[in-house]
């Protein structure tokens, strides 16, 4: 039960959508894969910060900074949905670590970032725990 647990937990660090079908094939309960999901989706946000933070440094500790073209489609949708729309919509539709590369690349406040990253993470698997909830009311036919 243990490795099952730590195997949703593990898949949900990297993406949620592979972490919640994956509980319920190793016969686990919804409550049990909703918190292994949001523990190892929070554990892959602080992950994907702290490395990202620290790769960022590593490339650019000798490089000028590039001017930001206006014309690009992600530097459009940042300037639109701003941290917010970055960290919560961006987590429930890519993956929270995807949404913190892109954020460190326009140089976001990393806390607030997190923040909205760890509320998509945990609305995330609130929805898809509940839509993969089996009816047990259902008869197999």
């Amino acid at each position: 039960m243990f490795f099952k647990i730590l195997t949703v937990a593990g898949l949900a660090s990297f993406e949620i959508y592979a972490a919640i079908p994956a509980g319920f094939a190793l016969g686990l309960s919804p409550l049990i894969i909703f918190s292994a999901s949001v523990i190892g989706g929070l554990a892959g946000v602080f992950i994907a910060a702290f490395l990202g933070d620290n790769i960022r440094r590593f490339f650019t500790k000798n490089k000028q900074p590039k001017e930001k073209s206006s014309t690009s489609l992600v530097y459009k949708l940042w300037n639109k949905y701003g941290i917010i729309g970055l960290g919560f919509l961006g987590t429930m539709t890519v993956g929270a670590p995807v949404s913190l590369a892109v954020g460190i690349g326009f140089k976001a406040p990393l806390q607030k970032l997190i923040t909205w990253c760890c509320i998509g993470v945990i609305t995330r698997c609130i929805v898809f725990t509940i839509i993969r909830t089996p009816d047990p009311t259902r008869q197999n036919q």
